[in-house]
């Protein structure tokens, strides 16, 4: 069975593509999505303070809810899914998990910037499309309707 990375940061632009892999439009019925969110690691500042019990609390309950709309999504589609919570760096862990499951693409919804801003402040985006080493698809969210 092929595995699809849906990677997630719980913004409308991962429901467009949870709902682009639910509409199966482009790929073929059969897979199962692994639902990826990746929370930053704290600093070592708040490490300091903060004993890793609550720490680990934390990253789950963000993810958790940074997940909740795409597997709702999913779900309602009868989609198959795995959910995954990740911290560290997001391009490296998505594409480290891609690897490591063999999966057959990569899904995102993308923010749709530009070029020009993207190269100043980074994409995550950008770069697991940069990298990665199988098919990357990146999916804009729809403009809502903007009042006359």
């Amino acid at each position: 069975m092929p595995h699809i990375i849906l990677a997630t940061d719980g913004s409308e632009f991962s429901d467009a593509a949870a709902r682009f892999l639910a509409d199966g439009k482009l790929l073929q019925p059969g897979f199962t999505v692994h639902v990826v969110h990746v929370s930053p690691d704290v600093t070592g500042q708040v490490r300091a303070f903060v004993n890793k019990e609550t720490i680990d609390a934390w990253h789950a309950e963000g993810s958790e809810k940074a997940m909740a709309s795409v597997c709702t999504i999913l779900e309602a589609a009868g989609i198959p899914f795995e959910r995954h919570a990740m911290h560290g760096f997001a391009s490296e862990r998505i594409l480290n998990h891609a690897k490591s499951i063999g999966a057959s693409a990569i899904v995102m919804g993308t923010h749709g910037r530009g070029t020009f801003l993207d190269a100043v402040i980074g994409s995550v985006a950008g770069r697991v499309l940069a990298q990665a080493s199988c098919p990357v698809i990146l999916v804009k969210a729809p403009k809502a309707d903007k009042p006359a």
